[in-house]
C-alpha cells in the first residue's frame, strides 16, 4: 500500500516527468493533515432533518447509544470523545472521503469501535436509502478483488469464499444493522482541511451487496478507526506514526466543524495536558482506558469493575461512536446520587432513557465531575449536550497513549 499526497490542480505544461513525481510523493514527507467530521444531525449530513426539534435528536442519539452497548460487554464503561472536521451535532459523526478511480464520493460514518471501511455498492440486493448514487465497482480501474488465501481475509472476523475464490465478508453491529458483500483492493482519497488531497492506494474496503438494519436510515458505510489491522489508521500506517485526535465543538444549529487529525497534526502538547496508557485486551479492535475512580465535587467514587480482568487492565471503552458515557449501574446509581444530592434545583422528566434532568428556567451550579484515569484526571463540561466536548484527545498507537487536553475550540 502507498500513501500519497495529491496537488489541489496540475497546469496542462507541467511535464509528465514531473507529475510522476507528484504522484510518488509519500505523506511520510509531510507534517500531517487533517480532514472534516461531520455530525450526523449536522445541516451537511445526509441525515440532517429539518422537521426534528432537539429533543427529538437527543432521544435518537440516546437510543442509538443503549443500542451499541450490545458491541461490548454490558459491564462494560463506554465513553465517546471525537476531532476531524467536525461538524456540530448528536450522535455518530461522518465524513467526507473518495472511493477507486476515478473518484467517486461518499459520506460514511466514523466509527472507533469498528475497524472495516465498506460503501454500499452495485449490484445491491438489500441496501439503505441513501441519498447519492450506490458506488459500482466496474466503474473503477484500481479496484480488485481480493482472493480467499490473501491475509486480509483471514484477518477479518467473519467471512467466506465465493465460488471463483474471492473473499466475502460479513459485518453485523449491536443495533442488528448489518453488511455483507466482496473484500477488495481500491484507493480512497481524503480532502483535508489545510493541504493538497491524500490518497492512500489499495487499501482494503468493503464492497456491500447487501446492507441493513432496524431503520431505514440513509447510511451509505462505514469508515473503522479502530485498533485491528484493518482499519483506516492501521493501513494508512507508518506515514501517520499511529497517531490521530479529534476535539467536539458545542452543539449548535450552525455548519460549524470540528477537525480529525492525523500524524503530526494530531500531536496533543502544550499547558494542560495529562496521558494515560492505552491498554490492548482481547479484541484489538476496542481501545480500553483504566478508570479508577469518579469524582463529584468532593465526593470520590471509586471504580471497582473487573468484569474485563484484573484492576489496572483497563475496564473502559473510548469510543466516537457513542453520544452518552454508560456505566454498570451499580456505579451509576451511586454517580447519579452524589450529583443529585449536590444540585439545589427542580428535578423534571427528561427524554427517554435520562432520569437526572432539572428545570433550566432558574439558574442552578452543576458540580464538577471529574474522571480519574490512571495517570490522567479529566475534568468532564456537562453543561454542553456531551461530556467530552472541549476536550482535545488525541492517541497515540505507537507509544500506547491517549491524551486530553482541555481546549476552547469554538474561539479558533
Amino acid at each position: 500500500m502507498t500513501v500519497i499526497v495529491n496537488p489541489p490542480s496540475l497546469l496542462h505544461l507541467v511535464s509528465t516527468i514531473l507529475l510522476l513525481s507528484s504522484l510518488t510523493l509519500t505523506l511520510a514527507q509531510t507534517t500531517g493533515f487533517s480532514v472534516e467530521l461531520i455530525p450526523r444531525d449536522s445541516p451537511k449530513s445526509p441525515f440532517y432533518n429539518l422537521m426534528e426539534t432537539t429533543s427529538d435528536r437527543v432521544t435518537n442519539a440516546l437510543r442509538r447509544s443503549f443500542s451499541s452497548v450490545g458491541r461490548f460487554k454490558s459491564s462494560f464503561v463506554l465513553t465517546e470523545w471525537a476531532q476531524s472536521d467536525i461538524t456540530v451535532g448528536s450522535g455518530e459523526y461522518l465524513m467526507n472521503i473518495s472511493i477507486s478511480t476515478p473518484a467517486f464520493d461518499t459520506v460514511p460514518i466514523v466509527d472507533t469501535a469498528s475497524d472495516l471501511i465498506w460503501t454500499q455498492c452495485k449490484p445491491c440486493s438489500q441496501c439503505s436509502q441513501q441519498v447519492a448514487p450506490l458506488f459500482d465497482p466496474n466503474q473503477s480501474s484500481t479496484y480488485q478483488l481480493i482472493s480467499c488465501n490473501a491475509s486480509q481475509c483471514k484477518n477479518l472476523f467473519q467471512t467466506t469464499c465465493s465460488s471463483n475464490n474471492s473473499c466475502q465478508y460479513s459485518i453485523n453491529y449491536p443495533d442488528d444493522s448489518y453488511s455483507n458483500g466482496d473484500l477488495a483492493f481500491d484507493t480512497i482519497t481524503l480532502a483535508t482541511t489545510t493541504s493538497p488531497t491524500v490518497s492512500v492506494l489499495e487499501i482494503v474496503i468493503g464492497c456491500g451487496h447487501n446492507n441493513g438494519g432496524p431503520s431505514k436510515e440513509r447510511n451509505s458505510g462505514v469508515i473503522g478507526l479502530g485498533g485491528g489491522e484493518l482499519s483506516l489508521i492501521s493501513q494508512i500506517g507508518s506515514p501517520i506514526a499511529g497517531k490521530f485526535s479529534y476535539c467536539l465543538l458545542p452543539t449548535s444549529e450552525k455548519n460549524e466543524s470540528s477537525k480529525l487529525n492525523f500524524g503530526s497534526n494530531a500531536i496533543v502538547s502544550g499547558d494542560g495536558v495529562v496521558s494515560t496508557p492505552l491498554i490492548k485486551l482481547s479484541s484489538p479492535t476496542f481501545y480500553f482506558l483504566n478508570l479508577e475512580a469518579i469524582s463529584v465535587g468532593n465526593k470520590r467514587i471509586n471504580y471497582t469493575d473487573v468484569s474485563l480482568g484484573k484492576p489496572g487492565e483497563g475496564n473502559i471503552i473510548i469510543d466516537l461512536g457513542t453520544t452518552l458515557i454508560l456505566f454498570p449501574s451499580g456505579i451509576y446509581w451511586e454517580l447519579e446520587s452524589a450529583v443529585a444530592t449536590q444540585i439545589n434545583a427542580t428535578r423534571v422528566q427528561g427524554p427517554e432513557g435520562l432520569s437526572l434532568c432539572y428545570d433550566a428556567k432558574t439558574e442552578f451550579v452543576i458540580p464538577n465531575i471529574t474522571m480519574h484515569f490512571t495517570g490522567a484526571n479529566v475534568k468532564l463540561q456537562l453543561y454542553g449536550n456531551l461530556a467530552q466536548i472541549n476536550i482535545l484527545i488525541g492517541y497515540d498507537i505507537e507509544k500506547k497513549t491517549v491524551s486530553f487536553k482541555p481546549t476552547d475550540f469554538s474561539k479558533n
